[in-house]
């Protein structure tokens, strides 16, 4: 059972419920998850939550092979099949794609906990907000449009692809908001600017910016050029993992940083990348972000490696009165790139790439081969009418002092780099023949 307004609440009341939460949970995942159980061996689960890092981590590869073992929902189906309520497959874009179930009840919490982080945001009644990402077997379109509706905003369920449309129901519907992908913008305003003569996207009266799926929106620099553009605010307010839950953490209308909205769902821990080891929980630390399901019928999962690299970044109350955990995402661990030894993110050059009123914004990290590395090929466009000039040298240096890596930039035409729907591919990789 979910705690009202839980990311407002006391530590000590969140403590005792999370632990009976636990409690609860343990019981049910020994019983009822054979991977689980395989995974601990001989261990028993620990009663006591804070000796949670006493279990093995899993993985995604773990689940993986579960579900190659044992199709469709893999040996961690806790539940009993009669009790699964919907069904969502992943996009597979970093392996095999994995088949997603939920009861009735995972999905009531995951749209209760995610509409927390829209909330926080500043979606809410009086909003009427148009949904863009692919309704199909995608987690970010149903159960995502399920968090919009629990703000009480009222929801158009549009979906991808046809953007002429998109922009006159906008307009004819009198939309406030817009929930999509941080690309997705780039993509309409070509549309507006090939099929609506002398329309401005400031001119369809967005208000607010609701986006998730890609990391860097809590650098204000990535805020800034939609914010000019569209006359809207924006704000990361969609920041999850699907194998655990599809939105779990938001910006506030105050902070930069995410907001964790699930201490009454998840418990958090942070690990070291390489080695797995557990790191203090404390502000500044920065490792891999591990997440255990407290209440969860359908595919439980205890000490799983999300991939995702994050920095805590505030564990008091915070000016919007917030009482959980903040923090920024760094990179996911399978886009990091090592040069010469040092630890490079796409957000990272994302960050440098959006301060230069040169460049589009539009980039992507180029590589040959497995490595190692000794720079970073980066292609960076450049802004509509804009020439080359010495942006390519400014850009290298700002990465050298920022990131403290060696940068080879390409500077391409606006337009030479692909606009897409859905997540964009930052770092590409190409096997060298």
């Amino acid at each position: 059972m979910l705690v009202e307004r839980a990311d407002f609440a006391e530590p000590t009341v969140l403590a005792a419920h999370r632990q009976r939460c636990w409690e609860a949970q343990r019981d049910y995942v020994a019983t009822r998850s054979p991977l689980l159980r395989r995974v601990w061996g001989d261990r028993q689960p620990p009663r006591r939550l804070e000796a949670l890092a006493e279990l093995p981590l899993i993985d995604k590869e773990m689940l993986r092979a579960s579900q190659n073992a044992h199709p469709p929902f893999g040996d961690y189906l806790a539940a009993a099949a009669t009790s699964i309520a919907r069904i969502h497959r992943t996009s597979g874009t970093t392996g095999t794609a994995m088949n997603l179930a939920l009861s009735a009840r995972d999905a009531e919490t995951t749209a209760r906990i995610g509409a927390r982080a829209q909330s926080a945001s500043g979606l809410g009644p009086g909003h009427r907000v148009v949904h863009c990402l692919n309704y199909r077997l995608w987690m970010g379109g149903y159960t995502d449009h399920a968090t919009l509706e629990a703000t009480g905003a009222a929801v158009v369920p549009f979906g991808v692809g046809d953007t002429q449309l998109l922009v006159r129901t906008i307009r004819e519907l009198t939309i406030t908001a817009i929930s999509c992908t941080p690309s997705y913008p780039t993509v309409l305003e070509r549309a507006i600017a090939e099929h609506f003569p002398g329309l401005k996207p400031r001119d369809l009266g967005l208000k607010l910016g609701l986006f998730g799926g890609e990391a860097g929106l809590d650098d204000p620099h990535l805020r800034r050029r939609p914010e000019s553009v569209w006359g809207m605010q924006v704000r990361n307010s969609n920041y999850g993992v699907t194998d655990v839950m599809c939105n779990f953490a938001g910006q506030s209308e105050l902070d930069d940083d995410l907001h964790f909205m699930a201490p009454d769902a998840l418990h958090a821990e942070l690990v070291a990348p390489e080695s797995g080891a557990t790191l203090p929980w404390r502000e500044g630390e920065s490792g891999e972000l591990v997440l255990t399901h407290l209440e969860r019928d359908c595919q439980p999962l205890v000490r799983f490696r999300t991939g995702d690299i994050v920095t805590l970044t505030g564990l008091g109350r915070a000016r919007c009165g917030r009482t959980t955990p903040r923090f920024r995402v760094v990179g996911r661990s399978d886009d990091m790139v090592v040069v010469r030894g040092i630890n490079a993110f796409p957000v990272q050059v994302a960050a440098v790439i959006n301060r230069h009123a040169a460049l589009s914004g539009e980039y992507r990290i180029v590589l040959a081969g497995p490595g190692p590395y000794d720079a970073l090929p980066i292609e960076a466009e450049l802004a509509q009418g804009v020439d080359a000039g010495v942006v390519a040298g400014a850009i290298e240096a700002a990465i050298k002092r920022e990131i403290g890596v060696t940068a080879r930039v390409t500077l391409v035409p606006f337009g030479t780099l692909p606009r897409t729907e859905g997540k964009t591919r930052r770092v590409v990789r190409r096997d060298r023949r």
